[in-house]
C-alpha cells in the first residue's frame, strides 16, 4: 500500500514542502526512513512506535518504508513526527489517505501519543496557506498558527485524539483566526521618569522618528540607560507585515510566548557585554538567529558598548549596512533579516569622568585613547547620530515640575513616522535612515541655503561620505518632525550638531 501525507520543514526562516511517502508490503517486520533525514527525524521511529503502544493504535504489519521527499534536501528536527504518525495511519487504516490531501501536519510526538510543541509554526502556516487548505499543529502551537488568514488550523493534542477525529468520532473544529489586542504602550517604563536631559530626550525622539542608529557618551549615572530603555514606550506601530515577519523570526529561535503567538510591540533585545559574536549574529546548528535578527524591526541596545568584545562588536557593520545577516556552513547559507535601530551607550574614559565638568578623571591620556578606540571607526561611522549625555543638573533633580510624557512625545514620532510610511509606500523603505543611495538626493530636496551650508560643513569637517548621507538623512526627519517638505538650514543644522561627538573624543 502506498500513500503521502503533507507536512513542513525550515531553512532558516524558508519553510518548505515535504511530502512523507509511505510503503507498506509483506515481510519480515521493518521500519525504515529515507530521505537525507538527521538523527533527530531518524529517532522518530522509536518515539513513534511507543505513541502508537500507548495510544492503542494498531501498527502497520510487515515491511514499511518512509521516504521524505524531496530527498536532496536535509531534513531535521521534530517536525515531521506528525506527518510520519499519520503515514503509518494510513497504512494501517486507521485514516482514509482521500481526508488528508489537503493538509499538512507539524508537530512532535512524545511516548505516550500526545504532541508537543516546536519551533517555526508561523512560516510553516504561511506556506501552507497558499496551496493547502488545512494545517494540524501541537495544541500549543495553534494560536501561532490561527494567526495567518486563509487557512484552517487545528490544535492536536494527542495521535489518539486524531484518529478519533478522522473516524468522525469526535470531530474536531478549527481554530478562530486571532485577533490581536491593540498594542499597549503604556506598559512600558515612560519618559516622564527622566528628570532634566531635555537635549537628549529631543534626540532620541528623532532617532525614534527616523529609525535612527545612537551612540550615548556620558558619565556614570548621566541617565544613558535609563534613556535607552524607555525607547519602546516611544517607537512607533507595527504594520502587520512587520509583526508577522517579527513574529516569524521569534518563532523560528524558540523564544515566542504561546499566549502572544504575534508580536505586536517592537521589539526591544539588550543583551549583556559577555555576549559573543555568534550570540550576535546567530549561529550554531541548526543554525538560529541571534540578537540582531531578533531585534528586527525593532531596537538593540548594547550598554557598555566598549567593553564589548572586538569580533563581536564589528559583526555589527555588515547587518547595520545591508539589514541582513548571513551564517555560512559547509551545508549551506542561511539567511536572517536585521533591520534595526541600534542604541549604544559608553563612559568617555575607564574610570568614566573624562570631560566631567564636576569631577577629575584619573586616566592616563593612554588609557583614555586605549578605552575610546575600542569602537572603530567604521563602526563609529553607523551611528548616524552622535549624543553626549550631560550630568543632571540638581535643579533638575528637586524640580516639582512633571516631565513630559512618553504618549505625548509617541505621538510626534507616529506623526513623522505616517509621513515617511506615505513617502516610500511601495519602495520597500521602512525609514528615513533606510533611504537608499539611489533616491536620497530625490526625497532629501534641500533649499539653496541648505545646501550650501552641509557643503562648507563637509569640506570644514572632512566628512565621509557615509556621514554626509547621515547628515541628510538625519535632517529629512528633523524636517518630517517640522511638517516641511524641503529641507532648511535650521534641519541641517540640527543634524550637524549630532555628528561633533567623534571630533572631540575620538581626536585625530
Amino acid at each position: 500500500m502506498f500513500s503521502k501525507v503533507n507536512s513542513i520543514g525550515l531553512m532558516g526562516l524558508n519553510a518548505f514542502r515535504v511530502e512523507v511517502e509511505i510503503e507498506s508490503s509483506a515481510g519480515l517486520p521493518a521500519f525504515d526512513i529515507v530521505g537525507l533525514a538527521d538523527a533527530a527525524v531518524r529517532e522518530s521511529r522509536e518515539r513513534i512506535r511507543s505513541a502508537f503502544r500507548s495510544s492503542r493504535l494498531g501498527f502497520p504489519k510487515g515491511k514499511v518504508l518512509v521516504n521524505l521527499a524531496p530527498a536532496d534536501v536535509k531534513k531535521s528536527g521534530t517536525v515531521h513526527d506528525l506527518a510520519i504518525a499519520v503515514s503509518l495511519m494510513c497504512a494501517a487504516g486507521i485514516i482514509d489517505p482521500k481526508q488528508i490531501q489537503s493538509a499538512a501536519f507539524v508537530g512532535e510526538v512524545s511516548l505516550s501519543g500526545e504532541m508537543r510543541r516546536i519551533n517555526g509554526v508561523l512560516p510553516m502556516t504561511i506556506l501552507a496557506q497558499k496551496d493547502l487548505t488545512e494545517i494540524y499543529v501541537p495544541q500549543e502551537n495553534l494560536l501561532e498558527a490561527s494567526a495567518v488568514r486563509g487557512i484552517k488550523a487545528y490544535g492536536v493534542e494527542s495521535l489518539e485524539q486524531l484518529a478519533r477525529h478522522f473516524s468522525g468520532k469526535e470531530i474536531m473544529q478549527p481554530a478562530p483566526v486571532f485577533s490581536p489586542a491593540k498594542a499597549d504602550y503604556l506598559s512600558s517604563l515612560d519618559f516622564a521618569d527622566v528628570r532634566g536631559q531635555a537635549a537628549a530626550k529631543k534626540a532620541l525622539e528623532i532617532a525614534a522618528a527616523g529609525g535612527h542608529n545612537v551612540l550615548m557618551i556620558g558619565s556614570p549615572g548621566s541617565g544613558k540607560s535609563m534613556l535607552a530603555k524607555r525607547m519602546p514606550s516611544i517607537l512607533p506601530e507595527m504594520t502587520f507585515e512587520e509583526s508577522i515577519e517579527t513574529t516569524g523570526i521569534h518563532s523560528v529561535a524558540g523564544v515566542l510566548d504561546s499566549q502572544r503567538p504575534l508580536i505586536t510591540t517592537r521589539p526591544f533585545r539588550s543583551p549583556h557585554h559577555t555576549v559573543s559574536a555568534a550570540g550576535l549574529a546567530g549561529g550554531g546548528t541548526p543554525p538560529r538567529p541571534g540578537e540582531i535578527s531578533l531585534a528586527h524591526n525593532g531596537l538593540l541596545f548594547l550598554d557598555e558598548l566598549a567593553e564589548f568584545s572586538r569580533p563581536a562588536l564589528e559583526i555589527l557593520r555588515q547587518p547595520l549596512e545591508d539589514m541582513k545577516v548571513t551564517i555560512s556552513r559547509v551545508s549551506g547559507s542561511i539567511t536572517y533579516p536585521s533591520s534595526f535601530m541600534l542604541i549604544g551607550a559608553m563612559n568617555p574614559c575607564p574610570c568614566g569622568y573624562y570631560g566631567h565638568p564636576g569631577r577629575k578623571c584619573i586616566c592616563s591620556k593612554h588609557q583614555v585613547e586605549h578605552y575610546l578606540n575600542k569602537i572603530s571607526g567604521p563602526l563609529l561611522d553607523r551611528f548616524d547620530i552622535h549624543l553626549e549625555v550631560a550630568p543632571v543638573e540638581f535643579a533638575d533633580l528637586s524640580s516639582a515640575e512633571k516631565e513630559e510624557p512618553s504618549a505625548s512625545i509617541r505621538q510626534r514620532v507616529q506623526a513623522a513616522r505616517d509621513i515617511q510610511n506615505k513617502r516610500y509606500e511601495g519602495t520597500g523603505i521602512t525609514c528615513n535612515a533606510r533611504i537608499t543611495p539611489e533616491i536620497i538626493h530625490e526625497v532629501c530636496a534641500m533649499t539653496d541655503a541648505a545646501e550650501k551650508m552641509l557643503e562648507g560643513i563637509f569640506d570644514k569637517m572632512g566628512l565621509s561620505a557615509r556621514a554626509y548621507e547621515k547628515i541628510l538623512k538625519v535632517a529629512r526627519t528633523v524636517a518630517d518632525m517640522d511638517g516641511a517638505e524641503v529641507i532648511d538650514k535650521a534641519h541641517i543644522a540640527q543634524a550637524v550638531q549630532y555628528r561633533s561627538l567623534d571630533r572631540k573624543y575620538w581626536k585625530s
